[in-house]
């Protein structure tokens, strides 16, 4: 490849990463990986200045305002930072700064890893906030930004006009807090913070960016030639007067040497805060001397980011633990000898799912390369395999879930491994929810906080002890009076008397959904003749198959389903249906109507048959015992002919369904 088709791919491809970066809120590679790609195309750039573009990704930022918000022109541009990777480049900008604008202190501060935002008030109040987009254009967010608590709706003292850049970006705690709930209601994760601070500040509805629990360092004021401010500092500790959150550190320190050791200790400590940082950014303090060195069409000389590598070693893989979810799926994790990463001493690793492990070929007693995704979770990525020791033997996943012994299966959809338990502690809570959800059992009150609030109180250990709870027992929970919970004991005892089929969806039976239960009851009319009904017994059943059949046959025999059942039977739980067939006169019996039916329509017809223990089906096999045909019947009644099906006229159906002989 020449040097010209290098540049225009690596355009091509900068381009690509932005609009998902910046755009979508969904980045497909590292930042590290995006950032080398950016130096090696304005290295060429600089080496072959023939091939300048004043649109290639080096000299733009990369974002961009999106259509779904009003456009907002900044007054003051909302520029990128020089990123530096050594501190070898860190001591060039320092030459730089020193030779341009003499001798100076500098600023150090954590680099946050979010979205930035400028804030603008005038005569005090927020009136617009706005995204940086390219750096020119941004997109108008006010309705979102103003959710997040750390931002001042009114300011008191304040000059008339005044514009605020900030970073926007999303605790750690907040993160992990919103994935798991996300995962007890089986959503798709997050990513990591920033992409979920990013892409909930662009939602059209306010509601999710306040429920995201977003928060805000300012950093910067944009016009601060407006107001007598002399320095960088001076700017940080005017925006906390006022009542900002800036950033918790920011040292001034007038040598390189000291400058370095800062962002050593930014490193170090990186790890134990509850915000993520990319780098530590670099400012000339003075405004004077930032005026003398002015900006390219990027970057303002006066500032530089130092962008921490990320940092990957070498450790001991001890054992391989497997974890169980709140939705069943078991995860494989990776127990190391301890190492020191980005700031924190790392003992595990997660090894995601049963893809991963066996792309990797990942062994315990390998020696492992490890890393921080993100800097925040540890994760391996890959394996020196020359240093594995004679017999390290592939993984085998357990046959039975860790924690209550029941089996397990593997969700192709996901690559994952699941437990079946009906009363596993790892998803007791998810199993609850489910159970009590409307659809299922329909218990009114007894959402995931209340629920939460009774496994946290070891009140409840399957669904079954529900129906156990006194409104004493519930008045021990927080904030609990008594009227709400004599109501939550009256809905759980009105719960009882639901139909089987709700109670079947409720079970959390893989496979069976509202649908299917409903089916069951229908044709059994009870649960004890679904427990005692053989695979092939219910296979025969319209809209049942073989792989939800067997399902329910591995659930059954399982020692936690039966406990639950027992327990539920002692409650007085119905398992009865609304619908029970009238009589078994069709049962083992196959009917497929055909043509247009004059005494009866389909469903009616259909449901005779049912109510009897028949099936109706819409083909004609060497299984079907009797097609019954209207007027006009076609290919159907020819193939029964054919076969040597029994062919019934509606007078014939009907006889044979009035008949008590």
């Amino acid at each position: 490849m020449d040097v010209l088709q290098e540049i225009t791919a690596l355009r091509t491809q900068l381009r690509h990463h932005n609009e998902k970066y910046y755009n979508e809120d969904a980045p497909e590679i590292e930042d590290y990986e995006y950032d080398m790609m950016q130096r090696r195309l304005r290295g060429l750039e600089e080496a072959h200045p023939e091939y300048a573009d004043p649109d290639s990704p080096t000299q733009r930022v990369g974002g961009r305002a999106s259509e779904k918000f009003a456009p907002v022109h900044h007054a003051y541009p909302l520029e990128s930072l020089q990123d530096v990777f050594s501190f070898e480049e860190l001591q060039e900008f320092f030459e730089r700064v020193e030779n341009a604008a003499g001798k100076a202190e500098y600023v150090v501060e954590y680099k946050i890893d979010g979205l930035s935002v400028a804030l603008e008030y005038e005569d005090g109040v927020f009136v617009r906030g706005a995204t940086r987009g390219d750096g020119v254009d941004g997109e108008d967010v006010t309705h979102n930004l103003r959710t997040i608590r750390d931002i001042p709706q009114k300011l008191e003292g304040a000059p008339p006009r005044l514009i605020v850049r900030g970073e926007v970006y999303m605790k750690r705690s907040v993160f992990d807090g919103l994935n798991a709930e996300l995962e007890l209601h089986e959503k798709p994760l997050l990513a990591n913070p920033r992409n979920a601070a990013a892409g909930s500040l662009r939602q059209k509805d306010s509601r999710v960016a306040a429920q995201r629990r977003l928060s805000i360092f300012c950093f910067n004021i944009q016009n601060s030639d407006e107001l007598p401010l002399a320095s960088h500092t001076e700017s940080l500790d005017y925006l906390k007067k006022l009542g900002f959150q800036v950033s918790p550190r920011y040292p001034v320190y007038s040598t390189p040497e000291e400058v370095r050791r800062e962002i050593e200790q930014m490193g170090e400590s990186r790890g134990e805060l509850n915000f993520d940082i990319d780098g530590a950014v670099v400012k000339v303090n003075a405004f004077a001397q930032r005026q003398m060195l002015g900006s390219t069409a990027k970057f303002p000389r006066w500032a530089a980011a130092y962008k921490y590598p990320p940092e990957v070693k070498e450790t001991l893989l001890h054992d391989i633990v497997i974890s169980v979810g709140r939705t069943g799926v078991l995860t494989p994790n990776a127990v190391l000898e301890p190492v020191r990463l980005a700031g924190t001493t790392v003992s595990r690793a997660t090894l995601h799912n049963r893809d991963f492990i066996t792309g990797l070929d990942v062994r315990v007693g390998d020696t492992v390369r490890v890393r921080k995704a993100g800097e925040i979770i540890p994760e391996i990525v890959g394996v020196v395999t020359d240093k594995r020791p004679e017999g390290a033997l592939p993984f085998t996943w357990p046959d039975v879930c860790p924690v209550c012994g029941a089996p397990v299966y593997a969700d192709e959809e996901e690559a994952a491994i699941r437990c079946t338990g009906a009363a596993c502690p790892a998803q007791l809570l998810r199993n609850l929810m489910h159970f009590a959800s409307r659809d299922a059992m329909d218990i009114d009150g007894c959402g995931e906080a209340v629920l939460k609030a009774l496994v946290e109180a070891d009140l409840i250990h399957s669904a079954a002890d529900l129906y156990y709870l006194t409104a004493e027992d519930v008045l021990k929970l927080d904030r609990k009076k008594e009227k709400s919970a004599n109501n939550l004991i009256e809905s759980i005892a009105r719960s009882k008397s639901q139909d089987l089929s709700r109670l079947l969806f409720a079970f959390g039976i893989r496979h069976v959904g509202q649908k299917a239960g409903k089916v069951l009851s229908d044709h059994f009319g009870s649960l004890d003749a679904v427990l005692e009904a053989s695979v092939e017994e219910m296979t025969e059943i319209r809209d049942i198959g073989q792989t939800t059949a067997e399902s329910i046959a591995a659930w059954r025999e399982q020692a936690q389903s039966k406990r639950l059942i027992a327990r539920l039977r002692d409650a007085g739980v119905n398992f009865t249906g609304e619908k029970v067939a009238k009589s078994d006169k069709f049962a083992g019996l196959t009917f497929v109507l055909t043509g247009t039916l004059t005494q009866f329509t389909r469903q009616q017809a259909t449901a005779i048959i049912e109510s009897m223990g028949g099936k109706a089906s819409g083909s004609v096999s060497k299984k079907t015992s009797y097609v019954v045909a209207g007027e006009a019947a076609g290919s159907k009644l020819a193939k029964a002919e054919q076969l040597g099906v029994p062919v019934l006229t509606e007078d014939e159906f009907r006889r044979m369904a009035e008949d008590n002989g």
